[in-house]
């Protein structure tokens, strides 16, 4: 798990919603695709450093 779900849940909270249990878990699935696409973008500059702009 990547993120706090208990963060989540309490930002969907403040926007007045109500959250699923697994709403956590598919947004960790999510957020691990992004840094997976993160990873090859920096690989392919040459760099080992994730920045930014690779997301």
């Amino acid at each position: 798990m990547l993120v706090v779900s208990s963060k989540v849940k309490e930002y969907i909270k403040g926007k007045g919603l109500n959250s699923s249990g697994d709403l956590g878990d598919a947004l960790s699935k999510k957020v691990e695709k992004i840094l997976d696409e993160a990873a090859e973008r920096t690989k392919a500059n040459g760099r080992k450093t994730m920045r930014p702009e690779d997301l």
